[in-house]
């Protein structure tokens, strides 16, 4: 295990040293930091679980539901059982903490062009085969380099690098849910934007909880086929449908992502009927995002993926109905940008994650003033 401790007044000197240096940039790494006293040995209780007989528990966080017996930990790695009591050993310890612009999530309709704190820790609830951050999803705590940060710590991050929202990305934000939770609510107590990057393997009640601090939420949608989550993902389909309904129904703005992987998830009929599922149950305003795959961790041997299988995608996503469909992952392509489903212009210009030009005023299109759908100014 690896703890790296600033003071604020070193870290006030190293960041304003990182935010000049920035100049035209959009994306820097941040050197992580910690203000408060050294509570690397405190334990955090967890949420959402279920004392059995024995000392042993029932996690209701995901739809794992994993039953653990005292001394051990969940599937996720994160949650720890000790003496019938269930403990988060990951609140307080990111292991990744970066400024990005919030096009990389991606979140295309809220606030374009602009900055993102984002936070991730260790592991992940899933074992995806293609996942580019590995490294921190399919390890566990004590195998990777962390830091210890309070929540407050995290907003005032975000505020000193002048970024306008937080974000919980790069892991499976699920299996740190009381530090999310918690930073989320001080950001929103801040007037910060909130928003996060989830698989949508969490159950409803905690997400309902989650929710009433979110302005926005990314979704992997990783195929449509319970097939490919089994032997890719090693989960499962439904809970992710699930996710999305009820995000839906809470009223939160949602995106999609779906990374297309050659001859896993990239069956022309499958991605047909995702789309028209997408349209019959969360609307045709939905924006989805169709993004490149490139060959990462234990799928070294798939090419990437050809940019024709995207454009066929895409081309299937409109015959459906959506009208916000974007291609991902190739930098330069014209469907990376947004146009207007009423009168087709393109309404936000972008090239890969920089914004060129944002045409969308008070959340209408700025050429036909037909409502846009997003989080707007």
């Amino acid at each position: 295990m690896f703890k790296k401790r600033l003071t604020r007044r070193e870290f006030n000197k190293f960041g304003t040293k990182v935010f000049l240096s920035l100049g035209a940039s959009l994306c820097s790494n941040i050197s992580p930091f910690v203000f408060a006293e050294d509570f690397s040995q405190k334990m955090h209780e967890a949420r959402f679980y279920r004392k059995l007989d024995g000392n042993r528990v029932q996690c209701q966080l995901c739809f794992r539901k994993c039953v653990v017996s005292s001394g051990r930990r969940g599937f996720c790695r994160n949650r720890e059982n000790r003496d019938g009591t269930y403990y988060t050993i990951v609140y307080g310890r990111p292991s990744a903490l970066q400024v990005d612009p919030i096009e990389k999530e991606p979140c295309y309709h809220m606030w374009p062009g602009t900055r993102i704190f984002c936070t991730g820790t260790a592991s992940c609830n899933n074992r995806c085969q293609f996942c580019h951050n590995w490294h921190l999803s399919q390890r566990s705590l004590e195998d990777i380099h962390y830091y210890l940060a309070r929540p407050e710590d995290i907003v005032y991050g975000a505020e000193k690098f002048g970024c306008e929202s937080l974000s919980f990305t790069y892991n499976e934000p699920t299996v740190f849910y009381e530090y999310m939770y918690d930073i989320a609510k001080l950001g929103r107590q801040s007037g910060l934007g909130v928003i996060y990057h989830t698989n949508g393997l969490i159950n409803k009640v905690p997400l309902l909880a989650l929710l009433e601090y979110m302005h926005a939420v990314t979704v992997d949608l990783k195929a449509f086929s319970d097939t490919f989550y089994r032997e890719v993902c090693s989960s499962r389909l439904n809970p992710v449908l699930n996710t999305l309904l009820n995000i839906r129904k809470a009223g939160k703005h949602l995106e999609i992502v779906n990374l297309m992987i050659p001859t896993l998830n990239d069956n022309p009929r499958d991605v047909r009927r995702m789309c028209r599922w997408i349209v019959e149950n969360l609307g045709e305003d939905t924006p989805l995002h169709f993004s490149r795959f490139h060959p990462n961790y234990k799928l070294l041997n798939l090419p990437p993926t050809p940019v024709e299988t995207l454009e066929m995608a895409y081309e299937a996503a409109a015959q459906e109905g959506l009208h916000y469909v974007t291609i991902g992952n190739v930098p330069g392509h014209e469907h990376n940008s947004t146009f207007c489903p009423n009168c087709k212009k393109k309404i936000i210009h972008r090239i890969h994650f920089h914004v060129i030009k944002n045409d969308v005023e008070d959340g209408k299109c700025k050429f036909c003033r037909y409502p846009i759908v997003g989080v707007w100014r």
